[in-house]
């Protein structure tokens, strides 16, 4: 437009033949015929309105042509952009249903430029730009392998994370069998050993195992993946829910491992998830060392003039899965973690404290303060219990043992001995007898030796094995009651029945 006015300023207020004009302006004199033909019949004179911008200017010169399609029924494109959302709807099926209303409409070609031609009016993308070492994409591919189970012959499901650096598109992928919070954590963390360095930033997709309530401003960070972030000094910033671009990094990088990884792997068989991840790691090397079709170098080479020199230290120690979870503590000064018992200081009984445990250990934290430390435990029903977390009097009845109990029981007499020796050996564990035996023994500071000592004669007659029926007995002073006797055992005649003589007779004979 700026040639065009100082076209029609030499014309109109200078004076000068186009010829003149057309050298002055280095453009042909037929162009600058046009220019001042198309302004002359637009109504315009010199000087030009103020309020005439270059956009005016052109619509007064280059008014838009009448055209026959046009006038052509236009498809309502939005309804047929969110339609579009849906699996298994296409630009093809819209058009057929279109040229059913519309015969005379337009044709496939078209058809379609006219609706890429809206989308851009409402589909404007910023083109993001990443800094080196910034941000890490990851999630989990769609398609899975299998791996077959050698002894049973069961075939699992495995699962690709895939994970890439946003300066370089250098890019990490290992299999799972599940999609869980420890295979997310895991995975971040196996794939910064593997880049030797951790990102800033963590962009993860937004599962219950990484993200326990969405949100488009605060999101809610599992305490798992909370925890593996802060071991590598990382900030999580989940992607939106439905919002891919947000990670488009990490979403080419899933589409090229499916392509590059999954496709190849899909038909062979696998016997252990070692043996699938192995194959996995050479592909990877293949992927990651392909030359860019439109970029020069690798995602190798990239990597290592970007974003390798960018990346932040490993810790010191290697990273651990580690599962956090809250619990309360019971009244026996133990809590329940995945069906195991471990305790706590007594004091702490009723108190909601937080743990860590990782494959060896489990901590106990309460209001970030560590309270107890036990060896992990993996038999459900067992229990870890230190005599420290104890109360004294808890202490002294842990460091009871049944030999004990039988040996001060027998020096109250023989049958006060065998007694709780029955006690504790009809019991599953003899521990669960402890508290029935102390109780009889405690009888005799009551009643007194000797009448406990009768009582629990009477008890093993009557096989009333049990703290109830001694302290019954001594109530009542049946000690001192003769025993009843026992019924006379009558024998049975009957020619049918020929006795135990029979039997001993023939095995002589033989």
């Amino acid at each position: 437009m700026r040639v065009i006015r100082e076209i029609l300023r030499l014309s109109w207020d200078c004076k000068l033949s186009q010829r003149q004009i057309a050298t002055s302006c280095n453009i042909a004199r037929a162009s600058v015929g046009e220019y001042i033909r198309r302004a002359q019949a637009a109504g315009l004179s010199w000087p030009l309105p103020a309020d005439h911008d270059d956009e005016v200017l052109d619509r007064l010169l280059f008014p838009p042509q009448p055209s026959s399609s046009l006038q052509r029924p236009l498809p309502d494109f939005e309804e047929i952009h969110e339609k579009l959302r849906k699996k298994g709807a296409t630009l093809a099926l819209f058009w057929e249903r279109y040229k059913v209303e519309n015969p005379d409409g337009f044709q496939y070609s078209h058809f379609c430029e006219l609706y890429r031609e809206w989308a851009k009016t409402i589909d404007v993308v910023m083109r993001q730009e990443h800094r080196a070492g910034e941000k890490l994409f990851s999630d989990f591919a769609g398609s899975k392998l299998l791996v077959t189970n050698s002894h049973t012959g069961e075939v699992r499901e495995a699962h690709l994370f895939v994970c890439a650096l946003g300066a370089s598109s250098y890019t990490y992928a290992e299999a799972f069998f599940s999609e869980n919070s420890e295979a997310w954590c895991t995975g971040h963390g196996n794939a910064f050993g593997f880049f030797g360095g951790s990102s800033e930033l963590i962009v993860p997709d937004n599962p219950r195992s990484v993200v326990d309530k969405p949100c488009p401003y605060e999101p809610d960070i599992h305490a798992d993946f909370q925890h593996m972030a802060s071991f590598f000094g990382a900030a999580v910033i989940p992607a939106r829910v439905r919002k891919p671009r947000d990670k488009a990094k990490v979403e080419a990088a899933v589409r090229v491992a499916t392509m590059w990884i999954i496709a190849v792997l899909r038909d062979r068989q696998f016997f252990s998830l070692a043996e699938l991840n192995a194959s996995v790691k050479e592909l990877l090397e293949r992927l990651n060392n392909r030359t860019f079709k439109k970029l020069p170098g690798s995602r190798r080479s990239r990597f290592e003039t970007l974003d390798k020199p960018a990346l932040k230290a490993l810790p010191i120690t290697p990273y651990e899965y580690t599962n956090i979870g809250v619990a309360r503590v019971n009244l026996d000064y133990h809590i329940d973690v995945q069906g195991c018992l471990y305790s706590v200081p007594f004091q702490y009984a009723r108190k909601q404290v937080e743990y860590r445990q990782t494959s060896k250990t489990i901590e106990v934290f309460l209001l970030g303060r560590r309270i107890a430390s036990h060896p992990r435990l993996w038999i459900k029903n067992s229990h870890s219990t230190l005599k420290d977390h104890m109360p004294s009097t808890h202490r002294l009845y842990a460091e009871w043992t049944p030999q004990r109990i039988i040996e001060w029981a027998t020096q109250n007499g023989p049958a006060t001995g065998q007694l709780v020796r029955e006690i504790m050996n009809r019991r599953r564990y003899p521990e669960q007898g402890f508290r029935s035996c102390l109780g009889i023994l405690k009888l005799s500071k009551i009643a007194g030796a000797e009448r406990l000592e009768l009582a629990a004669r009477r008890a093993l007659t009557l096989n009333a094995l049990s703290y109830k029926h001694i302290k019954l007995i001594l109530k009542n002073k049946l000690e001192q009651q003769p025993l009843p006797e026992k019924p006379t055992q009558l024998s049975i005649v009957h020619d049918n029945l020929r006795g135990a003589s029979a039997f001993t007779s023939t095995t002589t004979n033989q």
